[in-house]
C-alpha cells in the first residue's frame, strides 16, 4: 500500500515511489508539471499516521542503528515480531501465517532473511491485515522489504564488516554504486558475507528403545556451521516519458553451507536409538527478475503492468557415521519455479477517492529428488531416487477503493477472489486439489482532529494460509533414530510425510488499535486482535501400517485437523523519553524509549485444555530499548531486550510440548565521525539463557533438549565515497 487516500491530492504530481514500489496517484484536473523534491523524507511515524491501512515503518535509521549482519536481526527487535530461528513470526503465530513480502510482492521460494544484507534495504513496512493488491495470506500480518530504489544522482556507498561467534572472526561487505544518464537510473548493491556458528544441546530421552522396551539415554551434542554467499539487488528505471516508466529490479542469492554434528552418548538404561556424528554441506541459488511499467493516460488513470520470474535451486550430501564406519548418506536435489503477472488500473473519481481493478495470476512448480542409503543399501526401496513434484496455480481478481470522506474519516474497502488449484505427483496417481477462497476487506480510519494526532483504525478482514508446495509431497522421510523399517519405531521419533490432500486455511479477523501521535514524534498504540482459523493445517502423528515398513510404523503428517480461535492484545511506545515521561525526566534529555508488550491467548477445539493453543504462540512477549546520543561527542549508545516466558502446548491428544522462557539482549555504540564516514559497534544475545524444551506424551515417556545460548560481535564500518 502507499500513503494514505487523503494524501493523495497532494502528492500525486510528485509521483514518490511509496509501499511496494508503486508511484502514488496525481490530483484530478489540469496536468501539472513535475516537480522532484530532494528534500527530507517524512519521517517513519508521519508515513504510518497516513497509511490508509494499519501499519509500522522502519527506516534507515531503525535498519541501521545495531549494524546487523542480516535483516532476520533486524526483524526480531520490531515490535510484535518474535523469531524461530530466522524465520519471522507476528501475534506469535508460526511462519505460514506471516506474508513475507520484497517490494509488494510475496518473497520467491527458498527466500533467506538471513542471507539478506541491510545496506540492500530501503525500509521496512509491516502491516497487521491483508490488502485487496497484495497476496491475502497473511492471517497474522505481513513483511514487506522495500528494497533500495535506483538513486537521483551518482552515488558510492561501501560498507566493512567483522563478526564473530565462534572458532574464528568472519568478514562480511556490500558496496553500492548508483548512477543517472539523463532518464535512466542504475542501482547496483554486491553484498558478500560468511558465517560460522556452533550449538551445544543436552537430550534426555526415556521413550522405547531398539528392542521396543523402555529405555533411558543422555546424549550432548555438539554442532558447528560455516558458509559463504552473496547478493546482488540490480535495479533499473527508464523515464520513457513525462507519464511513462519502466522498471526493471532483480534479486540473486547464492551460497554455500557446512554443518558439522558429534555426539556423546550416555546409555542409562535400555538398548536406545542414538543420533549418528554427521557431516552435512550442500548449496542454494535464489534468482528473481521483475519487469514493471507503468503509465498515466491522463491525469486522474493509472496503468500499471508487472511480470516476474523466480527459480530457486538447492542441494546437499549429508553422511552420518557410527563406530567410525560410514552408515547413512543422503543426496538431494530440489528446484523451484515460479512465474508471476499482474497488473491495475486506478482512476481518481474526485480528490479523494480513488478505485483500482486488478489482477494476479502465479504458476509455481517444485520438483525433488533424493536418494538415502543405509550401509549402500537403499533405505526404502521404491521411494529412494524417484523424482516427485507439487504445483500451485492461482488465478486472483481484486477491486479496491480507496475513499477520504471528510477530514477525519476514511476507509479501504477491497474485495480479492482467489482460485488456488494444486497438483502433487509421485509414485502413485498425481492428487489434484482445486479451492476457491474469496476475501472481502474493510479498513475504517477516524482521526479526532484534522491533523491526525490521535486516530482510530478498525478493520474486518479475510485471510488464508495455502499449505506449503513440500508439505505436499507424498514421499516418506524415516526416523534417524529407527532406521530399521522391519521394526517399529516411537511416537517421539515418527517417520514423517507430506500430505497431497491438504486445503488452505481460513481465516476471518478482527482489528482495532487506537493511535496517539505525540507533537515530539513520539507514538503511543494500542491494538486488540481476534482471528477464527478454519481448516487449521498441524501436524499429527499416528500408528499405521504403511507400505514402506514391515511393521506398524509412527508416521507424522500434516491433515486439515481442526477449527481455532486467537485473540490478543497489543502495546506499543516509542519517542523522546521527556516526552513520554513529563516531569520524571528532561525534555532536553537526548534519550530514546521504546518499549511493546503483546498478550495472546488461542486455543484449537479438537485438543484438551487448558493448553490447546496454537503451536508455538506464547502467551505474551516483551520487546524494549533505548538509545542515548551524547551531546559532546559523536556517539550513540543503545540497547533493546527482548523476551518470551516459558509455556506448554497441547499438541495433539497424547503429546505436550513444555517450552522454557527466551531472552535476547542487544547492545551497540555508534560514532559518525563525518557525513561520509561511521562506525558501530554491537553485540547481540549478550549474557545469553539457555533454552530447555520437553516433549511428553500421555504413555510417561519424553524427550528434553537443553540449548546452550551463545553470544555474538559485530563491528562495521561504512564510507560513502
Amino acid at each position: 500500500m502507499g500513503l494514505s487516500t487523503g494524501y493523495l491530492g497532494q502528492v500525486w504530481a510528485q509521483d514518490i515511489p511509496v509501499g511496494g514500489g508503486e508511484p502514488a496517484p496525481r490530483a484530478p484536473g489540469s496536468k501539472l508539471e513535475r516537480v522532484e523534491i530532494l528534500g527530507k523524507q517524512s519521517g517513519d511515524n508521519d508515513l504510518r499516521r497516513r497509511a490508509q491501512i494499519a501499519k509500522q515503518i522502519y527506516g534507515r535509521e531503525e535498519l541501521d542503528k545495531y549494524g546487523d549482519g542480516n535483516v532476520a536481526e533486524v526483524l526480531k527487535r520490531l515490535p510484535g515480531i518474535t523469531m524461530q530461528g530466522n524465520t519471522p513470526r507476528m501475534r506469535g503465530l508460526g511462519s505460514g501465517y506471516t506474508l513475507i513480502l520484497i517490494n509488494g510482492d510475496p518473497a520467491p521460494p527458498g527466500f533467506a532473511l538471513d542471507q539478506l544484507d541491510p545496506a540492500q534495504v530501503e525500509r521496512i513496512e509491516v502491516t497487521k491485515g491483508p490488502t485487496a493488491n497484495q497476496s491475502a495470506q497473511a492471517v497474522a500480518g505481513a513483511i514487506n522489504i522495500i528494497l533500495k530504489d535506483a538513486p537521483k544522482v551518482s552515488q558510492r556507498d561501501l560498507r566493512l564488516g567483522l563478526g564473530y561467534n565462534v572458532d574464528r572472526p568472519t568478514a562480511s561487505g556490500s558496496f553500492t554504486i548508483g548512477e543517472k544518464w539523463a532518464n535512466i537510473s542504475l542501482s547496483l548493491p554486491i553484498s558478500l558475507f560468511e558465517w560460522r556458528g556452533a550449538n551445544t544441546t543436552t537430550v534426555l530421552r526415556y521413550a522405547p528403545g531398539l528392542d521396543s522396551q523402555p529405555s533411558l539415554t543422555r546424549q550432548q551434542g555438539e554442532q558447528f556451521f560455516f558458509g559463504h554467499g552473496i547478493n546482488l539487488g540490480p535495479r533499473l528505471n527508464w523515464k520513457l516519458s513525462d507519464d511513462e516508466t519502466l522498471t526493471w529490479q532483480s534479486f540473486l542469492q547464492k551460497g554455500i553451507w557446512n554443518n558439522r554434528s558429534s555426539y556423546a552418548n550416555q546409555v542409562l538404561s535400555g538398548t536406545p536409538g542414538v543420533e549418528d556424528d554427521a557431516s552435512f554441506q550442500g548449496g542454494w541459488q535464489n534468482v528473481r527478475s521483475n519487469l514493471q511499467w507503468v503509465n498515466h493516460f491522463s491525469t486522474v488513470e493509472r496503468m500499471e503492468l508487472k511480470a516476474g520470474l523466480s527459480t530457486s535451486k538447492g542441494s546437499f550430501d549429508g553422511q552420518t557415521v557410527r563406530l567410525a564406519l560410514p552408515q547413512r548418506q543422503t543426496l538431494a536435489n530440489n528446484a523451484d519455479l515460479s512465474l508471476t503477472q499482474a497488473g491495475n488500473y486506478s482512476r481518481l473519481l474526485n480528490d479523494a477517492h480513488s478505485l483500482t481493478a486488478g489482477w494476479d495470476l502465479e504458476w509455481r512448480q517444485r520438483d525433488e529428488t533424493r536418494n538415502i542409503t543405509e550401509k549402500g543399501v537403499p533405505l526404502v526401496g521404491d521411494f529412494e531416487g524417484q523424482p516427485f513434484s507439487a504445483r500451485i496455480e492461482r488465478q486472483a481478481l481484486y477491486i479496491q477503493d480507496e475513499w477520504e470522506i471528510s477530514k477525519q474519516w476514511s476507509t479501504y474497502l477491497g474485495l480479492r477472489t482467489e482460485q488456488i488449484a494444486t497438483k502433487s505427483q509421485g509414485m502413485t496417481t498425481p492428487v489434484t486439489n482445486t479451492s476457491n477462497v474469496t476475501t472481502p476487506m474493510v479498513h475504517l480510519n477516524y482521526k479526532f482532529d484534522a491533523a491526525g494526532r490521535d486516530m482510530v483504525r478498525a478493520s474486518i478482514t479475510r485471510s488464508y494460509k495455502a499449505p506449503d508446495l513440500s508439505a505436499l509431497l507424498a514421499r516418506p522421510t524415516i526416523s534417524s533414530l529407527f532406521a530399521d523399517t522391519s521394526k517399529a519405531n516411537t511416537e517421539l521419533s515418527p517417520d514423517r510425510m507430506g500430505n497431497p490432500t491438504l486445503l488452505p486455511e481460513l481465516a476471518t479477523g478482527l482489528d482495532i488499535a487506537f493511535e496517539k501521535y505525540l507533537p515530539a514524534g513520539g507514538l503511543i498504540s494500542v491494538g486488540v486482535f481476534y482471528r477464527q482459523v478454519n481448516d487449521l493445517i498441524r501436524s499429527v502423528t499416528r500408528l499405521q501400517s504403511v507400505s514402506w515398513a514391515a511393521a506398524p510404523r509412527w508416521v507424522s503428517a500434516p491433515e486439515n485437523f481442526s477449527r481455532a480461535m486467537t485473540r490478543g492484545l497489543e502495546l506499543e511506545v516509542k519517542g523522546r523519553a521527556g516526552e513520554l515521561l513529563p516531569g520524571l525526566v528532561d525534555a532536553k534529555l537526548p534519550l530514546n524509549l521504546r518499549g511493546s508488550v503483546n498478550i495472546y491467548q488461542s486455543s484449537v477445539e479438537a485438543l484438551p485444555g487448558p493448553n490447546n493453543r496454537l503451536d508455538g504462540q506464547q502467551p505474551w512477549s516483551g520487546n524494549f530499548g533505548f538509545d542515548y546520543r551524547f551531546a559532546n561527542l559523536p556517539m550513540t549508545l543503545g540497547g533493546s531486550l527482548a523476551f518470551t516466558p516459558g509455556y506448554s502446548t497441547q499438541q495433539s491428544v497424547s503429546q505436550a510440548l513444555d517450552q522454557s522462557r527466551s531472552r535476547s539482549l542487544d547492545v551497540f555504540a555508534q560514532w559518525i565521525f563525518s557525513r561520509k564516514l561511521s562506525a558501530r559497534l554491537s553485540a547481540n544475545n549478550w549474557f545469553p539463557l539457555n533454552t530447555e524444551s520437553q516433549t511428553l506424551t500421555t504413555d510417561g515417556y519424553y524427550s528434553d533438549t537443553l540449548r546452550n545460548g551463545r553470544s555474538s560481535f559485530n563491528l562495521g564500518v561504512e564510507i560513502k565515497l
